[in-house]
């Protein structure tokens, strides 16, 4: 079977595409049948420049384009024919699925507990500076006891 399809040229990370027919079985950048034209994907907008007598005879001749093919050529018939076509399930779908109801909860859980911890820390604010010289003065006792029993032993 004859297609019409990219055979890359160009260098690493700088692609460049001639548009031709081959044999469906030959390699992506092997052997074909005719060159029916170029496509620079770099240049801004992408340049394509495709002899049409050439692709439509090999068209009538039993040619299928490849999908990127068909897209340079013609984007409106291209959209037609993937528009009906039915699109896969992706793999991680169910994972992603589970994921977007708890990230939905989590906002209404946080809001909710900061407004009645809020409440709660103004009432406790108090008492915890009460406490708070209490704690720091027991520490500070015990840590004079270490480092004086240290000294008297020495001596």
């Amino acid at each position: 079977m004859i297609k019409i399809r990219l055979a890359r040229l160009g260098r690493k990370k700088r692609p460049f595409y001639r548009v031709v027919a081959t044999n469906s079985r030959s390699p992506r950048d092997g052997k074909f049948l005719e060159i029916l034209g170029t496509y620079d994907p770099l240049q801004e907008p992408s340049a394509v420049s495709i002899n049409m007598e050439k692709l439509n005879e090999w068209v009538k001749k039993g040619a299928q384009l490849s999908n990127r093919v068909q897209k340079l050529t013609d984007p409106e018939k291209y959209a037609e024919l993937v528009k009906d076509k039915p699109k896969r399930k992706p793999k991680k779908a169910p994972v992603e699925q589970e994921k977007a109801p708890e990230a939905e909860a989590a906002p209404a859980e946080e809001k909710a507990p900061e407004a009645a911890s809020n409440e709660e820390k103004a009432p406790e604010a108090a008492p915890a500076e009460e406490k708070a010289p209490e704690a720091e003065a027991a520490p500070a006792e015990e840590k004079a006891t270490e480092t004086d029993p240290e000294p008297a032993e020495k001596a």
